[in-house]
């Protein structure tokens, strides 16, 4: 057993389901990024892309359906499942609805990916696709639970249990991972000083913002990185509400009652197109292949770290601590253009001629037998 699979939290033991393998993520130094910005600060990543279902999303799935069960109001082989969602969360209630006997219908916006779409397949659930517009969205998912006997709404847009399941989890995971570099061999100011992410629901930054001030540091800054074309930030000058939004987990058109947005320190806008090249650069600089949402927290991220006040206070100053959340991966994106895009301006293997070789000293032999195709 090497070093670093004995640290696994999941490491000598066997887990009952999946559902055991949710939450316990990985903290990961991002020092490539941090260096190609110049930043002097500490930058570490919370990949959310290891829990069982793929996103940060599990964490407050699984928080709403086991109180659920434990109020009566979901029952196992009785209710359905009906729930909104970009795609993260159907999938995370999609998986364990398969794996605790429910039936399950994720209403999911038409411009989200294929990817969620065959995703959301794969897990058992019932996808119904609708127009864009979040007002659609939302009246399709309340007819359906109208219309359909035992339909139960977690709805994560109001519930409660949505921002109290990252301070019950993800933000003591994060106290622990940055406790742990005290007396290490890297200047630490031994606490959080900054916490970043992309906001939709709000569940995670406003329940990782409450925890972190209450039990680690009240002096926390809390960045939060808002689309262009969203309204969530505030004040409402920063928005542009006639703007599509193509990054997706990210952004909104309405302002959920699950967010309090007064956990945050300073509203980042962004625009898509820098979102998709910071996630770009993630996947180039530090091998995470991280999705959208992800490049939306760097992206905003590194605006404010390289703003006059951001330098001063966190960026230029050894032993700052900056923690970035990364919620989901590539896996929802494979098929986006501005994912397999990246790759059309790739340049020219240096080994090209070698492989060419290779490939005509056999091309002979196996292409009679249909192994190889001519002209590959």
């Amino acid at each position: 057993m090497t070093a670093s699979a004995s640290r696994s939290p999941f490491t000598g033991r066997v887990l009952d389901s999946a559902l055991d393998a949710i939450g316990n993520t990985p903290m990961i130094r991002m020092d490539r990024i941090a260096k190609a910005y110049g930043l002097k600060c500490n930058l570490y990543g919370k990949v959310e892309y290891f829990n069982a279902g793929g996103s940060v999303k599990d964490r407050m799935a699984l928080t709403m359906l086991e109180v659920a069960e434990k109020e009566g109001t979901l029952i196992p082989g009785k209710s359905v499942l009906v729930e909104p969602s970009a795609g993260n969360t159907g999938a995370a209630l999609a998986m364990m609805a398969r794996l605790k006997g429910y039936r399950c219908i994720i209403v999911m916006p038409a411009r989200m990916s294929a990817d969620k779409d065959i995703l959301l397949h794969a897990f058992g659930a019932e996808v119904v696709r609708t127009p864009d517009p979040t007002p659609c969205l939302v009246a399709v998912t309340k007819h359906l639970v109208e219309l359909i006997p035992n339909a139960v709404l977690l709805n994560q847009f109001t519930n409660p249990n949505n921002p109290l399941a990252h301070e019950r989890t993800t933000a003591p995971e994060m106290i622990a991972a940055i406790e742990s570099t005290i007396g290490g061999d890297r200047p630490t100011s031994g606490k959080i000083d900054v916490f970043c992410s992309a906001g939709a629901t709000g569940g995670t930054l406003t329940g990782v913002a409450r925890a972190l001030r209450r039990d680690h540091n009240p002096e926390l800054k809390v960045i939060a990185c808002d689309p262009t074309g969203s309204i969530l930030a505030q004040p409402d000058s920063l928005n542009d509400p006639s703007a599509p939004i193509s990054l997706e987990g990210t952004g909104l058109k309405f302002v959920p009652e699950s967010f309090d947005r007064s956990c945050v320190s300073h509203w980042i806008k962004v625009k898509d197109s820098d979102g998709y090249d910071a996630t770009l650069e993630i996947h180039r600089y530090e091998a995470l292949l991280v999705g959208g949402s992800s490049g939306a927290a760097i992206a905003g991220l590194m605006k404010y770290l390289k703003s006059e006040e951001g330098w001063k206070e966190v960026g230029g100053v050894e032993g700052k601590n900056v923690v970035v959340l990364l919620p989901d991966g590539i896996r929802n994106y494979m098929t986006q253009g501005w994912f397999t895009d990246s790759f059309a301006d790739a340049a020219d293997s240096p080994y090209a001629s070698q492989i060419n070789a290779a490939l005509d000293a056999v091309k002979d032999q196996y292409v009679s037998q249909r192994y190889l195709q001519p002209g590959r």
